[in-house]
């Protein structure tokens, strides 16, 4: 009994996750095809996505540290839908290719204004959530 309990508990919490990812992926080929023309230049789409995705975690992170939300809202959000929406490889990739391209500043511009405005979607989402 206790197997099938710990079996239907792992697939809720399987299923939390495969939505919420999807959802973030979807949401992630929304803000890329919105973005397209003004990323053939320089990734903002990828940029874009990835600091709302740290207003997303920061918001429902800090949410998560206070105990008011479930864990699986956490489960939902942070690992289904900020992991399916943030994309770390594709802006490793496209700082890599822009440097490939020996576009230096572009790349070091890129890297360095997502790291910054990252971290201040994190803090901010924190921020919202103190005050919900």
């Amino acid at each position: 009994m206790i197997i099938q309990l710990n079996f239907h508990v792992l697939m809720q919490k399987i299923l939390l996750v495969f939505l919420g990812g999807g959802a973030g992926s979807l949401a992630r080929y929304g803000v890329a095809e919105a973005l397209s023309e003004s990323s053939k230049n320089f990734p903002y789409a990828t940029l874009c996505a990835n600091i709302a995705a740290c207003i997303v975690l920061g918001f429902v992170g800090t949410l998560a540290v206070k105990d008011s939300v479930t864990d699986a809202t956490r489960l939902l959000l942070v690992t289904g839908f900020c992991g399916g929406f943030s994309t770390f490889s594709t802006f490793s990739n496209e700082t890599f290719l822009l440097l490939q391209q020996g576009k230096l500043a572009a790349a070091l511009f890129y890297a360095t204004s997502s790291l910054i405005f990252c971290l201040i979607g994190v803090w901010l989402g924190n921020l919202i959530s103190s005050r919900v």
